[in-house]
């Protein structure tokens, strides 16, 4: 069955952060530092799906998917992040995923969508090799509640972003700006993600994925200073999170640092063990250029002839056909069947004095990747699943409240729910499916 689904994430979404024993995460913390978050936005609320979820499961049953993809929150299971288990927290979950099971709709949780419990930011974060093993406990806590009803987990979403704007650019929770220095924290995610599908499976989780943001990666031009750094990017964004998981290795990185100090002996085995899917989140191509002054071994060069969402990404369809058949020529035998996890667009989704919205570029933007998606289909690669980033108009971490990415209108103030002309044209496209 292919699975037509939407996504969301906990801490966009939930609200409730200090409701029936939920800890602190690093999001928590990290938004209600002046300047981190545009216009001081924090998730205190978010869509306070906590108390809604009703109404937006029976959302989600009208629009016909098959599928839900939405993140565990850690501090809500495990309040300091280990140790002691906060049943409030599983329970709630417990009722989602049942409530999901009865509407039709196939629960696919996401174990790690950036929330990490302040304790361990306390204790160095992804920084420390320990919450490696730390990530695991609590997979296994998830795995006993929840994997007799549950058939696909995914371990981390998109540990190059987590890495490169929370430990690298500072942008994101936790707010680290090491640069280079951080890549400990792909590593330690990497090495977690390993630990967390054997605890999965020992809990009897049928299918385990592993969710990451990848991106065609095109040189600025065909000189060799720009192919260098094209390739230098691709390592970076896309194969230091894929070539150790689907084959064992790290590509080369010694454009980024001299050693890989933190590889021990044995972790590529963890890393490596086998995927049932592999998650791809698609947005947009990426160009690049030889480095500037920054001490980057590349330089963004930005994409101009295309149009471009509300948050200036540019659209480009086929580039999700382009990924998808270079992801199947890289790896060949070793590629998992892939789930589209996140694919989507902000839009100003202005409401009309009607009442409605007409998101007239979203519709076209869905269209248009749902049949580059399925070119890459007819092309040979094995994609099993399709969601759309998101549901709900949700907190769109530093930027706030600002970028609406969802089928169905948030009015923040009220929490009242609208849903969006793509919402009308999903549910229609959904039905001619079935």
């Amino acid at each position: 069955m292919f699975l037509w689904g939407t996504a969301t994430a906990a801490y966009q979404i939930e609200g409730a952060v200090g409701e029936d024993g939920r800890g602190v995460s690093i999001w928590d913390a990290f938004a209600h530092e002046p300047g981190r978050v545009r216009d001081g936005h924090t998730g205190d609320v978010a869509c306070d799906h906590y108390h809604r979820w009703r109404e937006d499961v029976a959302l989600m049953a009208d629009l016909g998917v098959n599928a839900y993809r939405f993140s565990i929150a850690w501090p809500r299971v495990q309040p300091h992040g280990t140790g002691e288990v906060n049943e409030k927290g599983l329970d709630f979950y417990d009722r989602l995923v049942d409530s999901l099971l009865e509407a039709g709709i196939q629960p696919v949780p996401t174990l790690f969508h950036w929330d990490l419990p302040q304790p361990l930011q306390d204790r160095g974060g992804w920084m420390n090799r320990d919450v490696a093993e730390i990530f695991a406990g609590y997979a296994a806590v998830a795995g006993a509640r929840l994997a007799d009803r549950v058939p696909l987990w995914i371990t981390l979403n998109e540990p190059f972003v987590h890495m490169a704007y929370g430990y690298a650019m500072g942008v994101h929770a936790p707010g680290q700006a090491l640069l280079t220095g951080a890549l400990p924290a792909a590593h330690h995610q990497l090495l977690g993600h390993g630990l967390a599908v054997r605890a999965l499976r020992a809990a009897g989780a049928r299918e385990v994925a592993l969710t990451n943001n990848c991106t065609p990666v095109w040189p600025a031009s065909p000189q060799e200073p720009d192919l260098r750094a094209a390739q230098a990017y691709d390592i970076l964004h896309n194969r230091l999170f894929l070539d150790p998981v689907l084959i064992g290795e790290y590509p080369d990185l010694s454009a980024y640092t001299p050693a890989l100090d933190f590889l021990r002996d044995g972790d590529l085995d963890v890393i490596c063990t086998p995927l049932d899917a592999l998650g791809i989140n698609y947005y947009n191509p990426t160009r690049i250029a030889a480095p500037t002054a920054d001490g980057l071994p590349f330089s963004d060069a930005g994409i101009t002839g295309h149009p471009t969402t509300a948050f200036g990404w540019p659209v480009v369809p086929d580039g999700l056909r382009e990924l998808l058949t270079e992801l199947k020529a890289r790896y060949g035998a070793a590629l998992p069947p892939v789930h589209i996890t996140e694919n989507g667009c902000s839009q100003p989704d202005l409401v009309t004095g009607r009442g409605t919205i007409e998101d007239a570029e979203r519709i076209a933007f869905l269209d248009s990747h749902i049949g580059a998606m399925r070119q890459a289909m007819r092309e040979g690669v094995d994609v099993r699943g399709y969601f759309v980033w998101s549901l709900l108009d949700n907190f769109e971490w530093a930027e706030g409240y600002h970028q609406r990415f969802g089928l169905v209108h948030v009015d923040f103030a009220t929490q009242r729910r609208t849903p969006k002309a793509s919402y009308r044209w999903l549910k229609g496209f959904l039905a001619s499916e079935h």
